[in-house]
């Protein structure tokens, strides 16, 4: 008998291919295979599932396409390690079709961060804290705003991975490419009304400061203030 999935009550149909899919899909969600796990080769899935090689193909294709499985010649599909690629395309793509994309984004920031901050509050080790005070030096010491950008960024980012959670980083990790779009804009607004960046790293240091207190809510209010200096920034930009 075909191992493949049984369908809901109710549902459509589904194609051979999409049962292939589902089967797979399922292995790897459910831990059967893990990250770097090689999975049966095309014949052994054909004939435990009953359909075509080429089937299975299609199948691994697709799974391929949204980042669950590594296809290269001559070697069996490998699962793939969990990764923000189809979730970087979309934010991406949001973000250059229109640019008030990036105040969208910042409403996702809002609603990611100001919690990344609190949790990181609770979560962070020595060495995460060292990385984001490191990262707040490298903001104060950097020559150009290319430079400050991307010391801004680690920042940020170290937030997220100090708050333990994966979903959370990966999500940050799939907005990277529009977050520093969005940075590069806001940073341009901001100098357009203060002479130099002292203010916006002392916003970062007071989100740094209640983050290594261990001051959960402190570190909540200092990112949601942060944040808020961030619209303002970049609808300033936008009304050049």
């Amino acid at each position: 008998m075909a191992a493949t999935p049984t369908e809901p009550a109710g549902s459509a149909p589904r194609t051979a291919s999409d049962a292939v899919v589902a089967h797979l899909e399922t292995l790897i969600l459910d831990g059967t295979y893990q990250a770097g796990d090689s999975l049966p080769s095309e014949t052994e899935l054909a004939a435990e599932l009953q359909v075509s090689r080429l089937t299975v193909r299609e199948g691994v294709r697709s799974l391929a396409a949204r980042g669950l499985v590594e296809v290269s010649h001559g070697r069996r599909p490998v699962v793939a390690a969990p990764n923000a690629t189809l979730l970087r395309d979309f934010f991406s793509s949001s973000v250059r079709r229109d640019a008030a994309g990036l105040l969208e984004l910042l409403d996702v920031r809002l609603a990611i961060e100001v919690h990344a901050a609190e949790l990181a509050a609770r979560h962070a080790t020595q060495a995460q804290l060292d990385s984001l005070e490191a990262a707040l030096q490298a903001m104060a010491d950097a020559p150009d705003e290319d430079a400050f950008t991307a010391a801004d960024m680690r920042f940020h980012h170290g937030i997220t991975e100090a708050s333990g959670n994966r979903m959370i980083r990966l999500l940050v990790e799939g907005m990277a490419e529009p977050l520093e779009v969005g940075r590069r804009q806001s940073l341009r607004g901001y100098l357009q009304g203060a002479p130099d960046l002292d203010g916006l790293i002392a916003e970062h240091r007071a989100v740094f400061d209640r983050i290594a207190a261990r001051d959960a809510s402190g570190a909540a209010r200092a990112m949601r203030k942060h944040l808020g200096t961030t619209r303002r920034d970049l609808l300033r930009a936008f009304s050049r």
